[in-house]
């Protein structure tokens, strides 16, 4: 099974070529336009089987498929709270369907995914890999159930950890290895977390400014049977600031 997760940076519509030449079995897009608002755009594309969720018409998650699979979108709302004794605020409990942007799906009933691409803004807090932090902690039952492949644009890396931030990108890292879950990138490759060779992200398409944000988590059994390559960036740069994750899993 060949999974692709790619942010395309908006107008996949003008741009799926690419990707279905790659032919995968899944496809997650972020910022994604909405595939039900522009039919005619996508009537070449092979995967007409689809699940899509945004806060607005053209920057949404996008998950396509081939019509021989089905694909369901799964319902995860749980909440969590934080029991912090003599503290009663309000912001020490949550509900998943507050944080963006989550998006899990079960192929054919067979495999789950957990399809991400993290939000922030200024005055957010948790935002980025601490949406993400809420999404997994609220869902955590879930996760231990289903053993999704967690995979998407994180916005995010070791190196930018802050010392006073419980959730920030290296303890996430550290938890989710309790739930027996490996990067699969620094897994293959032999490499720590915040000192990846092969960027995923390269700020105003400037060589100069790449990091590495993108990542594929999976369950240790998984990630043994799986591989992961990294798009060129003379291939993919002309089209977006991100390049495209290639995970193949030998089922």
């Amino acid at each position: 099974m060949k999974i692709v997760s790619w942010n395309c940076s908006g107008g996949f519509r003008k741009k799926y070529h690419k990707i279905q030449d790659i032919n995968p079995d899944i496809i997650i897009i972020q910022e994604c336009e909405n595939p039900d608002l522009y039919k005619k755009d996508f009537d070449s594309f092979n995967y007409k089987n689809f699940i899509w969720e945004g806060e607005n018409k053209n920057k949404g998650i996008s998950v396509f498929t081939k019509n021989i699979n089905q694909i369901n979108k799964m319902n995860w709302n749980n909440s969590y709270t934080l029991n912090i004794p003599e503290i009663t605020s309000h912001s020490l409990s949550w509900n998943s369907s507050e944080l963006k942007q989550f998006l899990p799906f079960a192929l054919n009933n067979e495999h789950f995914f957990l399809a991400v691409w993290t939000k922030g803004r200024e005055n957010l807090i948790f935002g980025y890999i601490g949406q993400f932090w809420k999404y997994i902690l609220a869902n955590k039952s879930q996760i231990i159930k289903h053993k999704p492949f967690i995979i998407g644009d994180f916005n995010s890396n070791s190196i930018w950890d802050k010392k006073d931030r419980w959730w920030n990108h290296s303890e996430i890292v550290s938890l989710l290895d309790t739930w027996n879950y490996k990067s699969l990138y620094h897994q293959f490759f032999s490499e720590k977390q915040g000192n990846e060779s092969i960027p995923t992200f390269y700020l105003q398409r400037n060589i100069e400014k790449s990091y590495h944000i993108d990542y594929a988590f999976l369950p240790s059994d998984k990630a043994d049977k799986s591989k992961i390559e990294i798009g060129k960036f003379k291939d993919w740069i002309d089209l977006s600031d991100h390049l495209p994750i290639i995970i193949d899993f030998q089922n």
